[in-house]
Parts: structure tokens; sequence; C-alpha cells
């Protein structure tokens, strides 16, 4: 079945340029210039994956990636011609966003990235493993088989990806995974160079869960190798 790609852009010349790259790879585009106009779509024709301008007028991206993910965990790619700072990627993650792509982006490198994005959409979900995995105590609670965590008894909310990180963590509990096991499991194989993407998110995921993220109690740093959750906090 052909992928729908939303690509959400104000700049004429940009979009033509985005959907020539992907119809011509077999991918069905579907156009809109503005934020509200995103949303009202993904609601008709459900995108398999959403590609998002940041600099548009009246909304920007950042609102509209929030206002997707009120009703959709579609994967979201944005793409900005500001420098790709950690500001930038943090407030994307914050945002909910799957991906953060400086432009102008190479064909192939923007290509990698969506066959990446929808690709790991379209893995089962832990929601559908077998085995239940599970860490409780007085404070966290990560239930993976029911895409639950709470803290001190109140639900906390996650994004897709925040989730999968946790999840991979405390199902490999008192194991220590490199950054690229991380980046393969995470984020796919085309992401194994991007190791920063790891720590960023490792340190955004702590922000949430720890107690003190800068003492941390569950996530816990292996010094030039990756990180662990540690089952005995």
């Amino acid at each position: 079945m052909t992928k729908k790609i939303l690509v959400v852009d104000d700049e004429p010349a940009q979009m033509r340029l985005v959907d020539q790259v992907l119809t011509s790879n077999g991918y069905e585009v579907i156009k809109a210039g503005s934020g509200q106009e995103a949303v009202r779509v993904i609601y008709e024709r459900k995108p398999d994956l959403v590609l998002l301008d940041v600099m548009m007028p009246e909304i920007d991206g950042w609102q509209t990636c929030r206002l997707i993910r009120e009703v959709s965990d579609i994967p979201v790619i944005m793409l900005t011609g500001k420098c790709n700072s950690e500001d930038d990627i943090v407030r994307g993650l914050e945002c909910g966003a799957d991906e953060y792509l400086t432009k102008p982006v190479g064909n192939r490198e923007l290509l990698a990235r969506v066959r990446a994005a929808l690709r790991r959409a379209e893995k089962p979900s832990y929601l559908n493993q077998k085995r239940k995995v599970l860490f409780a105590n007085d404070y966290l609670t990560v239930d993976v088989s029911e895409r639950k965590v709470t803290i001190n008894g109140e639900r906390l909310k996650l994004t897709p990806r925040e989730f999968r990180l946790l999840a991979l963590l405390v199902e490999n509990a008192d194991r220590v995974l490199s950054h690229q096991q991380v980046l393969e499991n995470v984020w796919g194989w085309e992401y194994i160079d991007d190791v920063d993407y790891v720590r960023i998110y490792i340190s955004h995921l702590r922000q949430k869960i720890e107690p003190d993220p800068s003492q941390p109690r569950y996530i816990l740093t292996e010094p030039g190798v990756g990180y662990y959750f540690r089952s005995a906090s």
C-alpha cells in the first residue's frame, strides 16, 4: 500500500521540491499550507507521516506539532531553516516531534529519514508483546505492556519516542546498552552515528522521571559506553 505523507509548508517552491522527491520515490503526497489545515487533513486523510516546516505564519510548526500530538501519534519530522542547535532539538522533542532536520536537506538523507520513521511506526508495539515487562516501587512505575508510567501514583505523559526509549531501558534493566544499540532500536540504523540524539533524549527523560535529575537513580550512564536502567533503586 502506498504511504501517504503530509507536507506542511507555506513556501510553494519548497513544497514542490519535496513533492517531487517523494512522489518520484513512490509516496503519495498530501499538501497543507498552514497548521490549521494540517490538523484538518490528518483527520480527513489519515496520512502515515508528517513533514512539518517550523517557520509558518499564524500557527508555527511548534504549535502545530503540539496540536497534532493531541490527536495522533503519527510520526512527525520537523524541517527548519534555523540552525540545528541543541535548544531547537529539545524544543522539538518537547512538542512531540520524532525528528528534526535543517534545510536544505539532501534528497537521499530526507528519504532515509522518512523510510526510517515509517519503518519504526510499522514495528510491533510494546503493547503487543506477550511478555509483561514491569518495574514498580513507591516512586516510579513503568508498565511497558500497558504503556503506562506513573510518578508517585500520577500518570506521566511521555512522547512516543520518550516511551520507546524508556521501555527499551526497562526491558533491558541492569544491562548496559551502547549508544549504537539505543539508536538502532529507538531511531533506526540510519541514525547509528547520531550519538547526540541519545544524550539529549536521555537528559530530557531524566528531567521527567528522576527525583533529582542531577543525581539520577534510575537511568545511569556507563562512561564511554552508553546507559542502563537500574532496577535496584
